[in-house]
């Protein structure tokens, strides 16, 4: 029956509202966006980058120079992902020495250093982090108050640390002041710890001794000839290291003195006489720095009184008219005094990168060469009052004596390394190491009238190589191999010459001499450390996937 009301007018046919069965349950209400097309309708492979992500380009080449500059942006930023050639694995080799694998660890970045090879501990808890950290610098300042370079003693800081399981440690060498901070992981708060070095000494057979400790300590895990080093073991060798008499007593180191003299003196041409007057002269110095270090006196007026005695003999010479030398008994008392071990650990300290530590070791070598000009200019400006004719250009004659000569310089190096308080095993290697170098440097600059800077250079690099070779076959530091060694190169005369010629107010003579005795001596120091280079060349490589990297350096911009 179909109703219809009066005044109704009809709907038209798409305003009829649709039955349930006439209306799609996919369909959206109207005012509601439709969805997205399904994911299955725009294949895409699993391989490809998400969308916002660009693929990281291959790196440039390290220390390439057409690589264009870049700013760090933090929107630009690389992703933070393992890129897709991988990270360079590195693998230190257990048969290099501790002293190259610490070192290859350090010149690594934190993130690229290979985690220990295996856990020296059997208990859960490990080892005392502050205690070790205590350890570390009390070692650290053994080796830095010994005449270490900055350089290994960082590698022997981290070699314990590393050794007792703390491997994200960072150690910090300056000349006064050592410090070691860990951190056990990136959400731990760094522990930090610290040490003066107050006191230093020159005792090679302590150092020796303390680097026999860290290789103890530092022994790849799974060696049969090694056995755990505890903190608490470490510490008793420690101590006993510290009371560990020096080897030879004090009238020992006087006459040493004294024949270390009188063997340079010989080498600048002089004879018994000239031997004997500059080692009573030297001896003389000796005993009255050892007075002014007992009063409490600095160094620095040790240095001016042990100066003053070796002056005054030749001044006395000069003034009896002897047929001698005096420029020869004067330099002879200076060869003990020219602070050569200080000079090479500086040179190494900026050749390196520590350039505080090197700033520091060469204001401390100026000094003391300050000291001995200061002293030995006051006697000879007294000599020039009584009218003392003292000649250099009588001095500079070349005398050309091989046999003598060389046993003098075998002579000066023996007597050098019992003034450092080394061991008696390493003065014979040291001996013939001083006469190999006087060897070339005559032959270079005497018989072939070459230059004695270029002369002395080269006998440094050989005094260098050797020192380093046998040093690291012993696997201890390399100073008691090479800084007695390098005493016949020392710049005692030009030393002398540039003095004299100022007592006599030849001031421009007298400071181009003083600059020739500067150039030897950096010529020494530049010598020493890159025989020491040279020789790492010669070892195997301590690392398998990756050569020992050098600090990066600016390139004028």
């Amino acid at each position: 029956m179909d109703v219809r009301y009066e005044g109704a007018e009809e709907a038209p046919e798409d305003r009829k509202p649709q039955s349930d069965e006439a209306r799609s349950a996919f369909v959206p209400p109207v005012g509601v966006e439709p969805p997205a097309p399904p994911e299955e309708e725009h294949p895409t492979s699993e391989f490809a980058l998400p969308s916002g992500l660009r693929a990281e380009p291959e790196p440039e080449p390290e220390g390439s120079a057409f690589a264009p500059p870049a700013t760090y942006s933090a929107k630009n930023s690389p992703p933070a992902f393992t890129p897709a050639y991988g990270v360079p694995l590195v693998r230190l080799s257990r048969d290099a020495p501790w002293q190259d694998r610490m070192r290859t660890m350090l010149r690594l970045p934190v993130g690229e250093r290979p985690v220990p090879e295996a856990p020296r501990k059997e208990d859960e808890s490990g080892h005392s982090v502050p205690r070790v950290l205590d350890l570390t610098l009390r070692i650290g300042e053994l080796l830095l108050a010994g005449g270490e370079g900055a350089e290994d003693v960082e590698a022997a800081m981290f070699a314990i640390c590393r050794s007792y399981g703390l491997d994200r440690c960072e150690p910090t060498v300056t000349f006064t002041l050592l410090s070691v901070t860990y951190q056990p992981s990136l959400v731990d708060d760094p522990v930090t710890a610290n040490r003066t070095v107050r006191r230093r000494g020159t005792d090679y057979t302590r150092l020796a001794a303390v680097y026999q400790l860290i290789a103890d300590i530092s022994a790849p895990v799974g060696d049969e000839q090694a056995h755990e080093v505890t903190p608490e073991e470490a510490y008793r060798r420690l101590a006993e290291i510290r009371r560990n008499r020096h080897p030879y007593p004090g009238w020992a180191l006087t006459a040493a003195a004294g024949v270390l003299a009188g063997a340079a003196s010989v080498l600048l041409g002089g004879g018994l006489t000239v031997f004997l007057v500059a080692a009573l002269g030297a001896v003389l110095g000796d005993r009255l720095a050892w007075l002014c270090a007992g009063r409490g006196l600095p160094e620095f007026y040790q240095f001016l009184v042990a100066a003053m005695p070796p002056a005054a003999m030749g001044v006395l010479l000069t003034l009896l008219h002897a047929d001698l030398r005096p420029s020869a008994v004067i330099t002879g008392g200076l060869f003990a005094l020219i602070p050569g071990r200080a000079l090479v650990a500086a040179v190494q300290d900026g050749l390196t990168g520590f350039y505080i530590t090197a700033s520091a070791r060469l204001l401390e070598v100026m000094y003391f060469f300050v000291a001995i000009v200061v002293g030995v200019l006051s006697v000879l400006y007294l000599a020039v009052q009584f009218d003392a004719q003292l000649n250099p250009e009588g001095a500079l004659r070349a005398v050309e004596r091989p046999v003598t000569q060389t046993l003098a310089s075998m002579a000066l190096s023996a007597t050098f390394a019992i003034l450092l308080q080394q061991s008696r095993a390493t003065v014979l290697f040291v001996t013939l190491n001083g006469g190999v170098a006087w060897v070339v440097y005559a032959s270079i600059a005497v018989t072939a009238e070459g230059s004695a800077v270029m002369a002395t250079a080269v006998a440094a690099g050989l005094v260098g190589l050797f020192g380093q070779l046998i040093a690291r076959y012993h696997h201890t530091s390399s100073l008691p191999y090479v800084t007695a060694a390098i005493g016949p190169l020392l710049p005692g005369s030009a030393t002398y010459f540039g003095v004299l010629a100022i007592a006599q107010h030849n001031l421009d003579q007298g400071f181009a001499s003083l600059a020739k005795a500067a150039a030897l001596a950096l010529a020494i120091a530049i010598g020493v450390n890159l025989g020491g280079e040279l020789a790492r060349l010669f070892m195997r490589a301590p690392g398998a996937a990756a050569a020992r990297r050098a600090a990066k350096r600016t390139r004028g911009f």
